[in-house]
C-alpha cells in the first residue's frame, strides 16, 4: 500500500491497516477521528455520510495504526451504491484487522446479521474484533444486553465497548486493534494523519456541511467537487490568502433551489459553516466560491459517477 520508511524503530513495533465496517451510521468515522485526534472523516446523523475510504494514521511509540475509513454497508438501490459496496468487499481483503461497529443503542438486525455472516467468511484469515459502539447513549444494563446480543452474533477475536463522543475506551480499541497488526516499522512519517489530498478533504468538509444544512431533503443527491483551490496571488506572507472554488451537484432543477435556499440564505450558511473547517484544515483564511450545478441522475450514470471521483474500478 505505501513503502515502508525509517525502519529505525523500537524491537517489536507494529503497524498495519485496520477497516471499519457497519451499517450506515454506526459510529465508524467518529470512532476515525477520536483515534487519530483529528478530523479526517466527515461525520453526520445521516446515512451513507461515507463515501471515499478515508485513512486515518494513529502514531503510538510502540505501534501505527492506519484506519481505512470505509461507507457502511447497505443493500444498494443505485449505481453509486453497489460501487460503494464493492469498495468495502475490496479493502477486506487489504487490511490486518477489521473493527465491526454495532451502535448500543440499536438492536441487532438483518443488517448487522448480513454483514456478521459475511465477516464470519472473511475471518477465517483476518481477525474481526466487535466494537460495540455509542455506549454513551444508554445505561450500563442496555450495554451489558448489547455485549450480550454481539456475542452471540458470531465468533470475534474481541468484543469492545465504546464511546467515541465520551472518550471511553477509545484506548482500549486502540490497543486492541494494534494487537492484531504484523511486526512492521512505520508505513508512514511521524506525524502524518492522513494521506488524503488536501482538495478531497475541502469537498468532504462542504459535502458535510451540506448534509447538516439540507436536513433530510436530499442527502444521498449531493456530490461535491473542488473545482480549483490556491494562494491567491500578490498577498504577502503576514496577510495569505486561499480562493477554494467548489462545485456542488444536484439531480434536478429542484434540489438545486432546495441547496441554495431564498435568496441565497442557505448556501451562505451552508458557506459559513465549510469555511470553519476548511480554515482550521489549511491553517489559513480563504475565501470560499460555491457554485451549484445540475447533473441529471448522476447516481445512476456511469460516465458523471466517474468524472465526479467515484471510479472505484
Amino acid at each position: 500500500m505505501t513503502s515502508l520508511i525509517d525502519p529505525d524503530v523500537p524491537e517489536g513495533h507494529r503497524a498495519g491497516f485496520a477497516c471499519f465496517v457497519g451499517r450506515p451510521n454506526t459510529g465508524k468515522s467518529t470512532l476515525t477521528n477520536a483515534l487519530v485526534g483529528a478530523k479526517i472523516a466527515i461525520t453526520s446523523a445521516k446515512p451513507q455520510t461515507t463515501r471515499h475510504t478515508i485513512r486515518g494514521i494513529v502514531h503510538r511509540p510502540d505501534h501505527q495504526l492506519v484506519l481505512v475509513d470505509t461507507p457502511g454497508l447497505h443493500r444498494p438501490r443505485t449505481l453509486l451504491g453497489a460501487r460503494l459496496n464493492d469498495l468495502v468487499v475490496s479493502t477486506l481483503s487489504e487490511v490486518d484487522v477489521i473493527g465491526f461497529c454495532l451502535p448500543a443503542n440499536e438492536k441487532i438486525g438483518p443488517g448487522d446479521r448480513y454483514i456478521a455472516e459475511q465477516l464470519q467468511q472473511v475471518a477465517r484469515r483476518t481477525p474481526v474484533v466487535a466494537l460495540v459502539t455509542k455506549t454513551d447513549l444508554v445505561d450500563r444494563e442496555r450495554v451489558a444486553q448489547a455485549l450480550m446480543a454481539v456475542g452471540e452474533l458470531g465468533e470475534f477475536a474481541d468484543i469492545v465497548p465504546v464511546s467515541a463522543q465520551d472518550d471511553f475506551q477509545v484506548d482500549t480499541v486502540d490497543s486492541v486493534l494494534a494487537g492484531h497488526l504484523p511486526p512492521s516499522p512505520r508505513l508512514y512519517p511521524d506525524g502524518e494523519l492522513t494521506d488524503e489530498p488536501e482538495s478531497v478533504m475541502v469537498a468532504e468538509l462542504v459535502r458535510e456541511a451540506l448534509l447538516e444544512g439540507v436536513r433530510d431533503e436530499l442527502p444521498h443527491s449531493l456530490a461535491v467537487q473542488v473545482e480549483e483551490m490556491g494562494p491567491r496571488e500578490g498577498r504577502d506572507e503576514d496577510h495569505p490568502l486561499w480562493d477554494v472554488h467548489v462545485n456542488i451537484y444536484v439531480e434536478r432543477p429542484s434540489q438545486k433551489a432546495i441547496v441554495i435556499g431564498k435568496r441565497g440564505a442557505r448556501l451562505k450558511e451552508i458557506g459559513t459553516r465549510a469555511r470553519q473547517g476548511i480554515q482550521a484544515l489549511l491553517g489559513t483564511p480563504i475565501y470560499l466560491d460555491l457554485h451549484v450545478k445540475v447533473a441529471k441522475d448522476w447516481q445512476r450514470d456511469p460516465k458523471q459517477l466517474g468524472r465526479l471521483g467515484f471510479d472505484f474500478s
